[in-house]
């Protein structure tokens, strides 16, 4: 997806290396935000009576990712609060890819479309690791 077309929002522009002061600042929770949108767009064109079954689910799931990595840098002082939050954090993601696969088995996407955000929700699982991996430079 083509976040230019999408929007306007700066925040959504592609990521920038600067020093963290905030969690807006962590690269984590900038692809948590952007795929999150692309969830959102998405889910736009799934059938209305999976309204709340998927499509509320999905888009839930997928938005919480950026929540939880927020709430783990506000619980940077406890080493193990922070992880729990990124862990958190890591099960909506794979719980997002997991909609998503019921999605494309129900046709509501393409397979090119699941690839997209399964690729966006693992790179973001990925990252998380590394934070979790190396939770101590992050935390204190």
């Amino acid at each position: 997806m083509d976040m230019k077309d999408e929007t306007n929002n700066p925040e959504l522009r592609p990521l920038r290396k600067r020093a963290i002061k905030s969690f807006r600042d962590l690269e984590a929770y900038q692809m948590a935000r952007r795929a999150s949108y692309q969830v959102f767009v998405m889910t736009r064109t799934f059938p209305r009576e999976e309204k709340y079954a998927m499509t509320d689910q999905v888009r839930r799931s997928s938005r919480a990712v950026a929540s939880m990595i927020g709430e783990a840098r506000a619980r940077r002082r406890y080493v193990a609060a922070f992880i729990d939050k990124l862990n958190q954090a890591q099960g909506e993601a794979m719980k997002s890819q997991a909609w998503f696969d019921q999605a494309l088995d129900c046709g509501y996407i393409s397979a090119e479309k699941h690839t997209e955000i399964d690729f966006a929700l693992q790179a973001i699982g990925g990252k998380l690791q590394r934070m979790i991996d190396k939770a101590d430079t992050f935390c204190g």
